[in-house]
């Protein structure tokens, strides 16, 4: 349950719509549903603005569709990131309204429109072609979570003419996530180029000595432009929950 349900509910309440157990029954699986192999966070939306979403690695596809299940019941949007395209033709089945990404590797069971709650547009800049699944999950999320989105793909430093070239969509973002795997440099010169917050994701493309994105990982930690934000390895959803928060900030 978000803000808006609630307080329509209360305001149905208010107004003699329903009575107390109507009401009651609403509100019977706040804050969470234990639902056996999960306990669903039904209030986490009302805590921190953005709803629970779905991490679909290591989960097997029953345990999914019945998390799903009992998610949707709820009539909110779902999402599902990590999610294999095999478990994705699987649920298929049960969802056939689900859209799959594939890029992105994420599912989403959308219910009712996304409300857009961004001040700004959200910018993800990629370095490589290789690096595009992180950042189409860290789009899918940014979108999901009701912001603006706009993506430029392969301008890495390795032709830095190729990011000069975008500095009008770079000075039109609220938020800049960059996404390079590599040595990960992309995240600074991005960073020495604006005035607004940067989110660096290192990914885990790179030869040997990128130590699976350890090597980006440690050069955006390292950054020489001020005011760089470093996420995990590959955590293009954490990207773009970061970026939606201040986005949605001032």
């Amino acid at each position: 349950m978000n803000r808006q349900q609630l307080t329509e509910l209360l305001e149905k309440l208010q107004r003699g719509e329903i009575d107390i157990d109507a009401a009651l029954q609403k509100l019977r699986d706040l804050p969470f549903e234990d639902i056996g192999i999960a306990q669903l966070d039904h209030h986490r939306e009302l805590r921190q603005g953005l709803p629970e979403v779905i991490f679909g690695e290591g989960k097997s596809t029953r345990q999914l569709q019945t998390i799903i299940d009992r998610m949707q019941h709820k009539q909110l949007n779902i999402l599902v990131t990590r999610l294999s395209a095999e478990k994705a033709a699987e649920l298929s089945i049960p969802f056939p309204d689900a859209g799959y990404d594939q890029e992105a590797r994420t599912l989403i069971l959308q219910h009712q429109p996304v409300r857009m709650t961004g001040r700004g547009k959200i910018l993800i800049v990629c370095a490589g072609t290789s690096d595009i699944p992180v950042a189409r999950e860290a789009a899918v999320t940014a979108r999901f979570f009701g912001n603006e989105v706009e993506e430029i793909n392969d301008i890495g430093v390795a032709g830095l003419h190729r990011l000069l070239a975008r500095t009008d969509s770079l000075h039109d973002a609220a938020v800049i996530i960059v996404v390079a795997g590599m040595e990960g440099a992309l995240p600074s010169v991005v960073g020495g180029l604006v005035a607004v917050p940067v989110i660096a994701v290192p990914t885990s493309i790179g030869y040997g000595a990128a130590f699976g994105g350890i090597a980006a990982l440690l050069g955006m930690l390292n950054s020489c432009a001020g005011g760089v934000t470093v996420v995990n390895i590959d955590n293009g959803f954490g990207a773009a929950f970061a970026a939606t928060r201040i986005n949605r900030s001032g």
